[in-house]
């Protein structure tokens, strides 16, 4: 069994190195392909808890939350072998929660689309960052910038995007997550740093732009527990004068199918618009087409895709036909 597991984990980075790091960060593309070839480091591994607590972000993100070496193997492997336990801690302690505000980009023109003011539910909330679309700007192509704040997310966009005019109007804003940070906490902060992969350079300084920019805000409540069970008593909550609104970027993953297909179902019976951005193959029964780019996420609103996105909200690939003309 012990083999097995070695073995698992083994596949695992090696599969993270060649189909998710090696056209992102060749650093960590790097590192996980030399993990996944040596047997100790693997063993290491394997003997956390399997699923999400073996994940390769995860280790990574804990050796350089802990100020370690991670741009060459040997003093990497050295440096962690030797400061395992304390690798080991913050990996049983930390979640892969990264917090992309620059998403909101791509979220923005169906939230400004419905009928407003709006009343935000996030599952797999992180540090809220992404509760606050109305707080930072935007720049869409070449186009004028819309909003007012201390950082602009940039977006590129194909099709027949309903690109919007004004930034929403946000009357309540809450979340859930299994472990909710605080951007106001350094600590946390250097979590949140610590999750962005080496040769994203723009990011950090962006996500510490977003934390500044709703630093002052009231803040959402983040409601800590399982995004299924918590669900129902906070959309009660919501004000009845506002449009609900459920969405999630890149958390559904984290779930088995079935559970996946429970939330589902609790959603669809809540008074309100559903906003999701997966993976096309986290929602499986979503009539979408595959993209070209496996790194791509599908969006869609109540179950209905209508475009491919970035995973950190670069770009929006808009193939839904574009909205009828008002009568």
């Amino acid at each position: 069994m012990v083999v097995n597991n070695t073995q698992s984990v083994a596949d695992r980075y090696r599969e993270f190195s060649e189909q998710q790091a090696r056209a992102v960060s060749p650093v960590y593309a790097e590192l996980t392909a030399r993990i996944s070839k040596d047997p100790d480091f693997c063993a290491l591994v394997a003997a956390l808890p399997p699923g999400n607590k073996q994940q390769p972000n995860l280790l990574l993100a804990a050796v350089r939350y802990l100020g370690g070496p991670y741009e060459r193997w040997a003093p990497f492997r050295d440096w962690t072998l030797t400061h395992w336990d304390a690798v080991r801690a913050v990996m049983l302690a930390r979640f892969t929660q990264t917090n992309e505000p620059a998403r909101c980009a791509t979220l923005l023109p169906l939230l400004a689309a419905l009928p407003q003011p709006l009343a935000l539910i996030e599952v797999g909330a992180s540090a809220g960052l992404c509760l606050h679309p109305d707080r930072y700007a935007y720049r869409y192509d070449d186009g004028p910038v819309l909003g007012d704040a201390p950082v602009t997310f940039d977006c590129r966009t194909e099709g027949h995007a309903p690109l919007p005019s004004a930034l929403p109007d946000i009357a309540w804003r809450a979340g859930i997550d299994l472990n909710p940070l605080d951007p106001t906490d350094a600590d946390d902060v250097r979590w949140l740093q610590s999750l962005i992969w080496p040769g994203r350079t723009e990011r950090p300084r962006q996500q510490l732009a977003a934390i500044e920019a709703v630093r002052t805000a009231p803040r959402p409540r983040i409601v800590r527990g399982d995004l299924v069970d918590e669900l129902p008593a906070l959309a009660a909550e919501a004000p009845g004068d506002a449009t609900l609104v459920v969405f999630h970027t890149a958390v559904l993953t984290y779930l088995p199918l079935a559970r996946r297909e429970e939330f589902a179902a609790l959603v669809r019976e809540l008074a309100g618009h559903w906003i999701s951005n997966e993976h096309h193959t986290v929602l499986p029964w979503l009539d979408a087409p595959a993209p070209d780019d496996e790194h791509l996420l599908t969006l869609a609103l109540d179950e209905r895709a209508v475009a491919f996105t970035a995973p950190h909200g670069q770009s929006l690939h808009w193939f839904a036909p574009p909205a009828a003309p008002a009568a």
